[in-house]
């Protein structure tokens, strides 16, 4: 299992984030405190509370490593840079 934290700060970057998840067979779910999404509903994201880090978790298990290497390499621009807020919100 794969978790890591991402920002989805505006519109753009919730399209640019679910066309990238998209290009991708395995499944992939954003996390909150209270729900669990398919990262591939545009829809799903929206509903989520967007001022907030998101829980980006993957279930690695029979994915080939070469196309999750390549996802991971290509969610670096999505990833949080401020610890604080990851911190803060992994507590609430």
């Amino acid at each position: 299992m794969y978790s890591s934290y991402i920002s989805l700060s505006n519109i753009e970057a919730v399209k640019e984030f679910v066309t990238l998840a998209n290009n991708y067979k395995f499944p992939i779910n954003l996390a909150t405190d209270k729900y669990k999404i398919d990262a591939k509903s545009i829809m799903g994201i929206f509903s989520l509370d967007l001022s907030k880090p998101l829980k980006i978790e993957v279930d690695t298990d029979g994915v080939d490593k070469n196309k999750f290497d390549d996802f991971v390499c290509q969610l670096k621009p999505f990833t949080c840079k401020d610890a604080s807020a990851v911190s803060a919100a992994s507590k609430s």
